[in-house]
């Protein structure tokens, strides 16, 4: 008996001791991985999806939290992607992934919190999407408890909201409205988790799970039949699987009051004639024009334009597919803004195998990112009589004449006429071939969306000139000129001491800068260093630089405001005392677009010292107030759909480097003092929205930023005080306006990084109407239905 019981203790204390311990998990290669250089732990990975199996002595996991942790160091100096699949019975899939993180050159240890709901059978470890070399060791599981599990998540999400516009604070009220809400301790940790996922090491899942939980399914297409849309369909020698799959993509739709209007323009594969009858004589709603001769997708969009009788147009290209719900959705949205007479909806790729990827949530109507990138054709929705009033499609800009069409119809709207439906609802085939594999499969698709943009420019009489990005096919940048006689501007910069910073920009400014008519003018907030006063009194008699006196505590709204109601420019460029000029026109593209009407602020793109991006414009919601989108990343990092490196219309930019027309910084009041540090610059920017401008962010002016060094941090209790207040009034005084960015999709998360998914998205009234399943791992399974209704 006694050896039977200390057996069993024994055995007790060697399952708590390895569970306290955790597991070590072996990696053992499955496919494209061999041993490296004969060193242990390193990897050589021979194509672009190595996978790894997780081997251990404990499958199945127990459904629950777990502390993981792993090391991982990229050698070649190619990024990692490492992902972690985990089979919950079902099979490896997509849907139940964990992403690591991008690791770069250098070893990178990662711990998190994950949680697995079910009990795991198999594990699998992807640590790369290319070929490389890299090291992976120290690959382990704990087992943690709830409360464990909470406070590693609370921790580590308090710590990534300081500096992110929100804290302490405001992270436990809300944790203590989950607790107290509807769903109890089971809802506060599905919250927390969320919050832990958006801000932590472990990064959030796939656009494939995405897809799974929130894809659109269900929308009721009780529509009138006057509701007509005429589907525009050239086609010309398209494969034979492709053109069955966006035929049936048509005759799936969930609206059924469509006529498809397909020109052939002249295929000379026998196939697609055969197809495109068979479809037709099975389906009244098809109508087919057959061109003698071919004359390329122009001609054959305006043959098919010719036979349409819908109100509306909608533009779909011949491998491509409609999402089942596309038309009733934009119809539904028609329905709700009856001015609408140009609409376009999110879109993204889809692969031979029919795997859908690489979204593209657009922002609302932005003009100037429009005259960078055709951003708004997939799905296009025109009314039929606008389109004929432009003169349909336009021959000679093949490649890209739906561009052309989007810019000669925005010609003739009001931007409260064009509509944005934040719905995938367009499969853009990303075949051998096609654009959706890159411009550069279509070289003329290029020049000829040059050539639009440039008639653009010239019917609307701006006189600008379009350029080309270096390494960019299919985007580009608008120079707008400077008048002959360039207006005056004054670069207002405040400083206290650090004459290390102030020297810097100033001779920055002046060693670099090309724009002839400027002034700066040095604002000192009680400066006390001898070596900082000489410095700022050896501009007595300079030409370009003046000092004025501010001798009031800090508070840099009123520091700004006083400088220029001083200041002499026409422009005012508000500038901090710890940037430094990088391109010698950096004035001139910053005036090019503050002296075009309705613009308002610009902003600058301004870079860390290393060369990773401190401001790429600034969007409003995340995080509580407002952040900076690709923020640490490098240097020419393209951002979503390239658009970190196109000129675009922001909801707001950061005064670091903000430029304005002096008679419109009076109209919005100049900056608000209450605001005394931050938010003051998204603040004066909101009110420029309010009163009709477009906030403008450009990439081709460049400076570096060496951020707060002045000032410092917000370390100490008075300033943290200070910085929740403020964070507290730009709430009181924008409301929810700040989580609608325009610029910003509703798909797009306010809680993680910028331009991550959002889990779930904000724009219910579009999502389906499937029931949503939250899965209890402390206890039984619970169905809850949440029946998101479609207006």
């Amino acid at each position: 008996m006694y050896p039977s019981l200390w057996h069993g203790l024994c055995s007790a204390l060697g399952r708590w001791r390895r569970r306290l311990r955790g597991m070590s998990l072996a990696l053992q290669p499955l496919d494209q991985l061999e041993p490296a250089a004969g060193r242990p732990g390193w990897w050589q990975a021979s194509g672009n999806d190595p996978k790894f199996a997780c081997i251990a002595g404990g499958f199945p996991l127990k459904a629950g939290w777990y502390r993981l942790s792993i090391e991982l160091e990229d050698i070649d100096g190619d990024w990692l992607e490492p992902m972690l699949y985990m089979d919950y019975g079902y099979g490896m899939h997509e849907t139940w992934s964990l992403y690591l993180g991008f690791v770069r050159r250098g070893a990178r240890r990662h711990v998190g919190v994950v949680l697995f709901p079910f009990a795991v059978q198999r594990l699998r470890f992807d640590p790369a999407s290319a070929p490389c070399r890299f090291r992976v060791e120290g690959f382990g599981l704990r087992r943690i408890g709830r409360i464990g599990a909470a406070w590693r998540m609370l921790r580590a999400v308090a710590k990534s909201r300081v500096t992110q516009g929100s804290g302490h604070r405001e992270l436990m009220l809300d944790a203590w409205r989950k607790l107290r809400g509807l769903g109890g301790r089971h809802a506060f940790a599905s919250w927390l988790h969320e919050q832990y996922v958006a801000h932590g090491n472990i990064k959030a899942p796939t656009y494939e799970r995405w897809l799974n939980l929130y894809d659109q399914s269900r929308v009721s297409s009780e529509m009138s039949p006057d509701s007509l849309v005429s589907i525009l369909l050239p086609t010309f020698n398209t494969p034979e699987k492709w053109l069955r799959r966006c035929l049936d993509s048509v005759l799936a739709q969930t609206y059924p009051h469509w006529e498809l209007c397909i020109c052939d323009d002249a295929s000379t594969l026998p196939q697609v004639r055969e197809v495109l009858e068979h479809y037709a004589a099975h389906d009244s709603r098809i109508r087919i024009i057959w061109r003698e001769s071919n004359g390329h997708i122009s001609a054959a969009s305006n043959s098919a334009l010719a036979i349409a009788q819908g109100d509306w147009i909608a533009l779909l290209d011949h491998d491509d597919e409609l999402h089942p719900v596309a038309l009733a959705t934009v119809i539904g949205a028609w329905r709700r803004h009856p001015q609408w007479q140009f609409v376009y909806t999110d879109e993204d790729k889809i692969n031979a195998d029919g795997q859908r990827y690489d979204p593209y949530f657009k922002p609302d109507w932005n003009p100037d990112l429009l005259l960078g990138q055709n951003c708004v054709s997939h799905l296009g929705v025109y009314s039929r009589a606008l389109v004929n009033a432009v003169g349909g499609f336009r021959q000679g800009l093949e490649g890209s004449q739906d561009w052309d069409l989007a810019l000669r119809c925005s010609e003739r709207l009001a931007p409260e006429q064009i509509g944005h439906v934040p719905v995938v609802l367009y499969h853009w085939r990303a075949i051998a071939g096609s654009t959706a594999q890159g411009v550069g499969e279509k070289c003329y698709a290029h020049e000829a969306g040059r050539r639009a943009l440039q008639g653009h420019l010239e019917r609307t009489g701006v006189a600008a000139e379009v350029l080309e990005i270096d390494g960019m096919m299919g985007a580009f940048r608008v120079r707008y000129p400077t008048p002959t006689s360039p207006p005056s501007i004054s670069i207002i910069v405040p400083t206290r001491d650090r004459l290390d910073l102030l020297r810097r920009c100033v001779e920055s400014i002046l060693e670099r800068t090309t724009y002839p008519r400027y002034e700066i003018l040095v604002v000192d907030n009680q400066s006390v260093e001898p070596e900082s006063l000489a410095y700022l009194s050896s501009f007595n008699d300079h030409p370009k630089v003046r000092v004025r006196k501010h001798d009031q505590p800090f508070n840099y709204s009123s520091i700004n405001n006083d400088a220029v109601g001083g200041c002499r420019g026409e422009l005012i460029c508000l500038l901090n005392n710890d940037v430094e000029v990088i391109t010698p026109d950096w004035l001139e593209e910053l005036a090019s677009q503050a002296l075009r009407p309705r613009v308002g602020a610009v902003g600058a793109m301004l870079y860390y010292p290393d060369d990773t991006i401190q401001h790429a414009g600034v969007v409003t919601g995340v995080h509580g107030v407002a952040a900076h989108p690709y923020s640490g990343m490098p240097r020419g990092f393209p951002g979503q759909m390239a658009r970190a490196r196109l000129v675009q219309g922001m909801s707001a930019v950061t005064a670091a480097c903000l430029m304005v027309r002096r008679e419109v910084y009076l109209e919005a009041g100049g900056l608000d003092t209450d605001l005394q540090v931050a938010f003051n610059d998204i603040d004066f920017c909101l009110r420029l929205r309010q009163l009709g401008y477009t906030n403008i962010w450009t990439p081709f002016a460049e400076l570096y930023h060496h951020e707060s060094a002045s000032r410092g941090h917000e370390d100490t209790t008075e300033k943290w005080t200070r910085f929740m207040g403020e964070v507290e009034f730009m709430k009181r005084r924008w409301g929810s306006q700040l989580e609608w960015d325009p610029a910003y999709n509703p798909n797009l998360t306010l809680s993680g990084e910028p331009f991550e998914l959002a889990f779930p998205p904000r724009e219910w009234c579009f999502l389906s109407s499937a029931p949503f399943i939250v899965k209890d791992v402390n206890g039984p399974e619970e169905i809850r239905q949440s029946q998101t209704s479609v207006a």
